[in-house]
């Protein structure tokens, strides 16, 4: 069977929601943590991102495993905390929730660009998506992190060449990014209606 390095991903995501159409914790969790081996192969670049992306999905998880059958929907951890009153907390799963959302919009984002826009280098394909995602988010310190490791972005034909294995990977990073984002978009509107009832401010949850 043709693969590329999407594969897991595509095959995770399929399990993501349950039949009552809530988003599941732990097939969520999966899929971004299947997303990781993508970013391997950017190297240095994606280091700042994978590191964020690993410390939040170990965040969730760990509340998760703490009592599997009370947070199997991944919404009700946050809603626990909105209610505690611990939802602005720096180390709270709202927190982590948000912030993984984040990055993953900014993965589909830059994997869009890699297909819309073959004449792009990565280094530009990256920053494009930065601009459009996370850079918002960042102050001057995350930000200039940021603009620095982009800078090591590896040969974008040698890394398409890399994450393509034996599959089409134009079609699978269609695909990715298509089943991917209503996830996303579900996340955001969840989280923003919460914190508009519970008078807690998005742009508050921002980085140094």
């Amino acid at each position: 069977m043709a693969e590329t390095v999407f594969t897991p991903s595509l095959e995770g995501m399929k399990h993501v929601k349950a039949e009552n159409g809530v988003i599941l914790t732990k097939p969520f969790l999966d899929v971004c943590k299947q997303i990781l081996p993508v970013l391997d192969k950017f190297g240095a670049a994606m280091a700042i991102v994978k590191n964020d992306i690993s410390g939040n999905i170990t965040r969730l998880e760990n509340k998760y495993s703490s009592d599997p059958s009370k947070y199997g929907h991944m919404y009700s951890m946050v809603q626990e905390e909105v209610q505690n009153k611990t939802a602005k907390g720096s180390s709270s799963c709202t927190n982590g929730l948000l912030w993984l959302t984040r990055a993953m919009d900014f993965l589909v984002e830059l994997f869009r660009n890699l297909l819309e826009h073959p004449d792009w280098t990565m280094t530009q394909a990256c920053a494009d998506s930065y601009t459009k995602t996370l850079k918002k988010f960042h102050g001057w310190l995350a930000s200039s992190s940021f603009t620095v490791a982009m800078k090591l972005s590896p040969n974008r034909d040698k890394f398409m060449e890399v994450i393509s294995g034996t599959g089409d990977i134009n079609a699978d990073i269609e695909k990715f990014c298509t089943t991917f984002s209503p996830f996303l978009k579900e996340n955001h509107e969840f989280l923003a209606l919460l914190f508009l009832q519970a008078s807690v401010g998005l742009d508050d949850m921002k980085a140094s």
